[in-house]
Order: C-alpha cells, then sequence, then structure tokens
C-alpha cells in the first residue's frame, strides 16, 4: 500500500521516538506503539457527501464519553429487517454508498456509524474492543441487527460483536477482507516500525493486560469455528493488507455456518468496491435465513 507522505513523515516520527524510548523503558516504547496501532489516519481533505446520505436520519450512540455519530434510512416495509454497515480503519460511511443504495431498494431498513476517531465521529483511537462496543450499543439502542456488512477491521469487531448477541442463527454475518489475524497485524506494525524483543515482549503483555485476553483470542478465524450464524466470508488471493494466508487454512476445514468467496487481483479495498462482489453480498443477505427473525 502506498504511503502519502504525511503517513510517511508521522511513521518516521513514531520510528524514531519508540527506539529512543525503548532504550530506557521497553514498557514505555510497547505503549507508544499501542497508541500508533491505535490511531487511524484522517485526510485533511473533507470528503464529498454521496447523495444519499442527505436522505438519513442522523443517529449516535455514546461509547465511554465519546460520541459515535451515524446515518439511519428507515424501510417503508412493516416488518422491514436491519443491516448495519461498518467500515474497516481509517475509512468511512461514505465509502459504501453503494451498498446502502442496493440495500434500501430491496427493502431493508439501513444503518451506517463512523467508527470512534473515523469520519464525523469523536475520538482520536480505536481498537477491536472499542469498535466491538460501538457495534453492541448499536444493537441496543437500533436493534435488533438481521445483518452486518463488515470490512477489514470492521470485520473483526463484527465478528466478536456476534459472540455477546442472542439467536445469531436467525442472522447474517457479511464479511469482506476481514482483520483475520490480530498476531498478524502487529506483525505488520513491528515491519513498519523495528523495535527490539523486548519491547514487542512487553506490547504483548501490554495488549493482554487492557484486554484481559490472549491475543489469540482477537482472531476472526477463532470466531467464525463456533458461530452460529450464517456467515459469508470474501478476501482475495492478492490481498496485502489482511493477507490470504491467514484465511487459507480455513478453506480446508468444514465450517457449516461458513461460506467461502475467494477473488483474486481485486486486493485488500477494491475487492468491496467491485459490482460482481456487492451482488453475491445481496444476494446472501436476502437469501432465506436459518430462522423466523421477526
Amino acid at each position: 500500500m502506498k504511503m502519502k507522505l504525511s503517513q510517511r513523515l508521522m511513521l518516521k516520527y513514531y520510528k524514531a521516538k519508540i527506539r529512543t524510548i525503548g532504550m530506557v523503558s521497553p514498557e514505555k516504547a510497547a505503549t507508544e506503539a499501542f497508541d500508533l496501532f491505535c490511531t487511524p489516519y484522517k485526510s485533511k481533505k473533507s470528503p464529498k457527501i454521496p447523495p444519499i446520505f442527505h436522505q438519513s436520519l442522523p443517529v449516535s450512540v455514546d461509547i465511554g464519553g465519546i460520541t459515535v455519530r451515524g446515518f439511519q434510512w428507515k424501510s417503508d416495509l412493516a416488518q422491514s429487517k436491519k443491516v448495519l454497515i461498518a467500515h474497516g480503519f481509517s475509512s468511512y460511511s461514505y465509502k459504501f454508498e453503494q451498498y446502502i443504495i442496493a440495500l434500501i431498494k430491496e427493502g431493508f431498513e439501513v444503518l451506517a456509524f463512523d467508527a470512534p476517531g473515523h469520519g464525523i465521529s469523536d475520538g482520536k483511537r480505536i481498537h477491536s474492543l472499542i469498535y466491538r462496543d460501538t457495534i453492541l450499543a448499536i444493537e441496543a439502542n437500533f436493534g435488533p441487527l438481521y445483518g452486518i456488512i463488515a470490512h477489514s477491521m470492521g470485520g473483526l469487531a463484527a465478528a466478536l460483536a456476534f459472540e455477546s448477541m442472542l439467536n445469531t442463527s436467525e442472522r447474517k454475518l457479511v464479511l469482506i477482507a476481514p482483520a483475520t489475524e490480530t498476531k498478524s497485524a502487529i506483525e505488520n506494525l513491528f515491519t513498519l516500525i523495528p523495535v527490539t524483543p523486548a519491547v514487542k515482549q512487553a506490547f504483548q503483555q501490554y495488549v493482554t493486560n487492557l484486554a484481559g485476553k490472549p491475543i489469540s483470542y482477537f482472531s476472526v478465524a477463532r470466531v467464525v469455528r463456533t458461530l452460529k450464524a450464517q456467515v459469508l466470508w470474501i478476501h482475495d488471493e492478492t490481498d496485502t493488507i489482511c493477507t490470504f494466508k491467514d484465511v487459507e487454512p480455513l478453506l480446508s476445514e468444514t465450517i457449516p455456518s461458513t461460506e467461502f468467496f475467494i477473488t483474486k487481483g481485486l486486493g485488500h479495498n477494491q475487492v468491496y468496491k467491485e459490482a460482481s462482489t456487492r451482488e453475491r453480498i445481496l444476494a446472501f443477505i436476502q437469501s432465506p435465513s436459518n430462522g423466523d427473525f421477526l
């Protein structure tokens, strides 16, 4: 992925800072590295608002004193099912305009929120537990959600949220290039920011202490093996952000609730923008569920 100049400068700054702090305190260096890990990149240029968003109702939820803002498109149908769009890291809801238009056309009620630290929402930091709790708050305030369509980090957060939801066998989860293994994301971080083994160990301990869970817990692969919901998992073989090598072992397993749709040549972001992907997702969402949801 090609980085912008501002991103390269920020990375250079963190490299020097973490290296210097690490010489004195691996623990403090690990905290700085985690801060970088959880800081989404925000462009100074405001994105153009797609026309469909002018037709939405403004909605929000509160997460630990942070206001998370979103959009709601209600349906004229009396028994409409609700679908949530969950974007990825350093992204925002506007990018899923075509999904929203398609779902509205088919009679679904649609919700889309900018995650904490993203888009029009407050906050500066995001990690999978904050995002998971955001989705659970949306479920509590606007649900029950029939389906979630989630990309990248949103996929990990949605999978973790589904573990806490009731009646998941009657729901649907679409994972588009999900952040399959947090372990891999951490390895990618330390490829960009080389650190000593002591800092790596302190980082892992910091995450474990913060979450009360081992890093292996933050795994989409772990969740789908036990999830009762119907899952459509879409991934591209050439994805360099959420790499396909984390997905490959699952393809030889029997996971009754999960269907895989593998593409080639679309990478991490183009895969959700592709019309054929969108059509496949819409067909999955519209197909009969395992039970009567409403």
